[in-house]
């Protein structure tokens, strides 16, 4: 439960100083990656000898890093940095949409929440296809898109049962943000640059394009709207949303789009505790999240499958790449046909995750040839997300990914609330047989159904060393690659034993079953590993940078976290 805290906290939070960076000296990996290539844009690593949050904004890390000082722990930090995204990075961060949330405390108690958004009362299977039996883009803009919102009542939940602070105390740093305004980054103008034509199709376009144009670089926006909301969040708790003045706009603007959210939805929804899903990775333990994410299972596959290959051969190698396809392709391929909200249809966890059932797929691997994915395979991811790593000063620990979906969410805004609101309606099966935009197909386990959570890559993930203590705290955005980056940096640490920073900045490489080809960083390998992969049978596609992660890693004398050097963000700790 909630300790309540004395008001000198609030003055604690603007008279801690934070100390300076120490410089990286934990160098672990003595290799050269593939083709001598590092990322250009790489940044050292962020040190905290007491602790660190890593997220997609600096200033959400720096809300985080607020509580943690004051007195906060790990998950009023996490709650403290969920709040302020939803502010600082309205491409994905959010109170319009849902999220997962893995939680180790110091005293070994492990917690994973369930705060996805579900499809409403009114939806049906065939909602988003037309008279000709052909889908529409309605599962994608528009007010039939948005599933009900779970992220204040998740947080919320988690703060109940974990944290140490009050809703208001964690709240404070992003309503703050967002009354006073920030300082508009070049990442955030180019974001709505890109996404103008979506946003102005509704009551969003005022907000972020005053005049038609964009908010410059260096220009304070200010968000009066939402900061009234979080008020009403902070001063009532979750009711605000679900069940008052918040509610009444988000139902208002449905209305006025033929949405089908309703009171009783929104007064309905409940975040949900899950079992953990447990696994061990040469002699780490990992903690994740299980259905209705299905990242947790596909890294806990994944790895279970490689490990029967004993040491593995070395980074960038053709033969490093083709094991690390084959085993996502056996995965991916059961992700996508068996994994669902676990309240509508069986999910065969306990057999995914075994370590037998791993050593049958790994014998299925042919090491000098590629296999053949078969031509049908259900699945649909998410498009765009946002995680954060957190751990504190006694050495809890929390992994949080959540999101809209796609970039700025349906682009419906609640013109009363001051938010987006989600698509997550898209990655339900809205047609079987038809491929998403990730070119996955998806299947009648993913079906829309009222009340149902759909399915998601998102893959926040705690790792554990020999000796009990947290070693990695890691997450990412970005769809399928989740799954396949979240895995790769746990490679990278444990397996290849790299320093945070370059197992953040080493060139990625991602495979989903289909399309049956391997997707590589451009100039992250060399020639000769790509020629001996496409002998191998393989397909290659080139791409530029893959997923966008956080991470959190101990070092000696503390804590290093890294800002994801493809994309935005910022580590800040003390």
């Amino acid at each position: 439960m909630r300790r309540l805290t004395a008001l000198l906290v609030l003055v604690a939070l603007a008279c801690r100083p934070a100390a300076a960076p120490a410089p990286v000296t934990d160098a672990r990996y003595s290799g050269t990656f593939a083709g001598g290539w590092r990322f250009p844009e790489a940044r050292e690593a962020s040190f905290g000898a007491h602790a660190m949050v890593a997220s997609n904004s600096e200033l959400a890390s720096a809300a985080g890093r607020e509580i943690l000082q004051a007195g906060g722990n790990a998950v009023d930090a996490a709650v403290a940095t969920g709040f302020a995204l939803a502010v600082t990075y309205p491409f994905a961060g959010n109170i319009g949409g849902g999220g997962f949330m893995v939680i180790r405390m110091a005293d070994g108690r492990v917690a994973t929440l369930d705060y996805r958004e579900v499809a409403p009362l009114a939806a049906t299977r065939d909602m988003f296809v037309d008279s000709a039996g052909k889908l529409t883009n309605k599962s994608v803009v528009g007010h039939l898109a948005s599933g009900v919102p779970g992220a204040v009542a998740g947080m919320d939940a988690a703060l109940d049962r974990f944290g140490t602070m009050s809703l208001a105390q964690v709240m404070a740093p992003a309503i703050r943000l967002a009354k006073e305004g920030f300082t508009v980054d070049s990442s955030l103008f180019r974001s709505l640059g890109g996404a103008q034509e979506r946003i102005c199709r509704f009551a969003g376009c005022a907000t972020f394009f005053p005049g038609g144009e964009v908010v410059q670089p260096g220009a304070t926006l200010k968000q009066p709207e939402l900061a009234r909301s979080l008020e009403l969040i902070a001063e009532r708790g979750p009711g605000a949303f679900y069940d008052g003045p918040i509610s009444e706009a988000i139902v208002a603007e449905m209305e006025r789009g033929g949405g089908i959210i309703t009171r009783e939805d929104l007064r309905r929804y409940e975040p949900k505790w899950r079992e953990p899903i447990v696994s061990t990775y040469r002699g780490h333990t990992l903690i994740t999240m299980p259905p209705a994410s299905s990242g947790g299972i596909v890294v806990t596959e994944t790895l279970n499958i490689l490990e029967t290959f004993g040491p593995l051969p070395p980074f960038g190698s053709p033969e490093y790449m083709h094991l690390l396809a084959e085993a996502f392709r056996r995965s991916f391929i059961d992700r996508n046909a068996k994994l669902a909200d676990p309240d509508f249809v069986p999910v065969p966890r306990a057999q995914l995750t075994s370590k037998e059932y791993a050593r049958t797929l790994a014998a299925q691997i042919d090491r000098q040839h590629a296999s053949v994915t078969p031509a049908f395979d259900p699945g649909r991811e998410p498009e765009h997300t946002t995680s954060y790593s957190v751990v504190d000063d006694q050495g809890n620990a929390v992994a949080t990914t959540t999101t809209i979906n796609g970039g700025y969410g349906s682009a419906v805004w609640v013109p009363a609330g001051g938010f987006f609101l989600n698509n997550e309606m898209d990655d339900f099966a809205a047609q079987p047989g038809t491929p998403n935009m990730f070119g996955l197909v998806q299947g009648e386990a993913n079906a829309v159904q009222p009340g149902k959570r759909m399915l998601s890559a998102m893959s926040p993930t705690i790792v554990v060393d020999s000796a009990g203590q947290v070693e990695l705290v890691v997450g990412a955005a970005g769809g399928p690659t989740i799954i396949t980056v979240v895995t790769q940096i746990i490679l990278n640490v444990v397996e290849h034993h790299m320093t945070l920073a370059d197992a953040m900045r080493a060139p990625r490489m991602h495979h989903q079953s289909l399309p049956d080809e391997i997707r590589i960083e451009s100039q992250g390998f060399s020639d000769s590993t790509i020629a001996a992969l496409q002998a191998m049978g393989h397909k290659i596609a080139r791409t530029q940078g893959i997923a966008n992660a956080n991470a959190v890693m101990r070092v000696r004398g503390g804590w290093h976290g890294v800002k994801e050097p493809r994309g935005a963000g910022g580590a800040l700790g003390y």
